[in-house]
């Protein structure tokens, strides 16, 4: 059996499962936020009754993330109606913006949209603060009402986007009725060299098999390449899986897996146990296909969809109007580093923002000094527009007060995760996805750079 193949025969209580089987699992936690929580909630009292109680309240983790730094009192009420559910069902994973259990979330322009609004509990985006909080464990299923839940991959666990209604009924059962998906396997070999990262292999990948060429398939990332890579770097690909179709991305178990699980969940008090799956020497693959990192450059994926795959350096005619850093693509600590190492000693030259995924993503930036000045700091000199705000912000546009959401028809090249028309903001800009490393080099030259001549 292939990886996913091992954790969906486990959460079903099988010795084996096979691609195409219609099989119940069991979830070892269900992720909510926001956007999808209300309506979440709303089909399990539905259907399970007013006065129902979920299955298992210590598998349940609502993140809200997506509107939320906005005066928009819809979004804000969204908030409040997670906040209501998780004191009337007492979970212990609800990461509320304020820390006013009988409070209500209200979003106050007149502070500007650039110091913290946010209290103590508050996570930030769910995909990175899943594993920073320690809910992401080796071997278990993770649904959650998002795309990119499949981020979670990386930690060597089946996780997977789900809709309103079918987590309504995980909310009341704690099972689901899954087709075990085909697998398609990616074998990395070599490394990748200075100037490319982990989001240019991605968008290669995705050029390679098209944004619906792993429709409902399990891509399994491994080979001594995949083992070279950080958690960080493994996330980034994971993350971006649904946009070729994926069911889910995953990757093999090993230290580095361990030691970043372990210590988030000792820091966190969460549950500490867990078996993580390892390959067999037979499996059956849908497809199998081997990516030499070493020959990897910077890649940009143009407008209209993820599969417009170029190279940086072919295109450096595309003029800019904004440059963007941030999400759960793009938005970790390893990214802002690797934008600041070509920021650093340049200004740039159009409209940059920049987002930091998590609060404890925006203390690490001003923690970690290069040369005697804070990261943060380095950015802001070099005219980034930095937010205290961790959050999703812009990349799923939202309302128009949104941090760095484009509310006219602009170009921008960001680090997030899809760029189909109108997904930042305005229905006719343009989105061109690309690494940290990519956006960065086009902040300062104001035209799509390689970013290789920066470094």
């Amino acid at each position: 059996m292939t990886l996913t193949e091992k954790i969906l025969a486990r959460a079903s209580g099988r010795k084996s499962v096979r691609a195409g089987e219609n099989i119940w699992v069991s979830a070892d936690v269900l992720m909510t936020h926001d956007v999808c929580g209300p309506g979440t909630i709303g089909v399990f009292k539905k259907e399970f009754g007013r006065n129902a109680r979920v299955w298992d309240p210590k598998k349940v983790v609502i993140i809200p993330d997506h509107y939320i730094f906005s005066a928009d009192r819809r979004s804000n009420r969204n908030v409040d109606t997670l906040r209501e559910f998780a004191q009337e069902q007492g979970l212990e994973y609800f990461y509320d913006v304020i820390d006013d259990p009988t409070g209500k979330w209200v979003f106050d322009p007149s502070k500007g949209d650039v110091e913290r609004q946010y209290g103590s509990k508050y996570a930030g985006v769910c995909h990175v603060a899943l594993p920073e909080k320690g809910h992401t464990r080796p071997g278990e299923v993770l649904f959650g009402t998002d795309s990119h839940t499949c981020t979670a991959g990386a930690f060597n666990e089946f996780a997977t986007g789900i809709g309103n209604t079918d987590a309504g009924f995980v909310l009341g059962t704690g099972k689901l009725l899954v087709k075990v998906p085909e697998t398609i396997h990616f074998k990395l070999d070599g490394k990748m060299q200075d100037g490319v990262m982990a989001k240019d292999l991605i968008l290669h990948v995705i050029g390679e098999i098209g944004f619906d060429g792993a429709t409902y398939c399990a891509m399994q990332f491994d080979g001594p390449g995949a083992h070279e890579m950080s958690i960080d770097d493994r996330m980034t690909v994971a993350n971006m899986a649904i946009e070729s179709g994926g069911k889910n991305g995953i990757f093999e178990f090993d230290e580095k897996t361990a030691a970043y699980v372990d210590e988030r969940c000792r820091r966190n008090g969460t549950k500490s146990e867990y078996t993580p799956v390892e390959r067999d020497e037979e499996e059956h693959f849908l497809r199998e296909l081997v990516i030499d990192l070493d020959a990897l450059e910077p890649t940009v994926a143009c407008h209209p969809n993820p599969a417009q795959r170029k190279l940086a350096r072919e295109l450096d005619e595309i003029k800019l109007d904004r440059a963007y850093i941030g999400s759960c693509t793009g938005g970790k600590t390893s990214d802002f580093l690797a934008f600041a190492r070509v920021i650093k000693g340049n200004k740039v030259a159009i409209d940059t923002f920049g987002v930091p995924a998590t609060p404890l993503i925006v203390n690490e930036l001003k923690s970690i000094n290069w040369d005697g000045a804070s990261v943060w700091d380095i950015l802001i000199e070099a005219g980034v527009k930095m937010t205290e705000n961790a959050g999703c912000a812009a990349c799923l546009g939202g309302p128009e007060d949104t941090f760095g959401r484009m509310n006219t028809p602009l170009k921008c090249i960001s680090t997030t995760n899809r760029n189909f028309p109108g997904r930042m903001g305005h229905k006719e800009s343009q989105v061109f996805l690309a690494s940290p490393m990519t956006v960065a080099a086009g902040a300062i030259e104001g035209r799509i750079t390689d970013p290789r001549r920066f470094i």
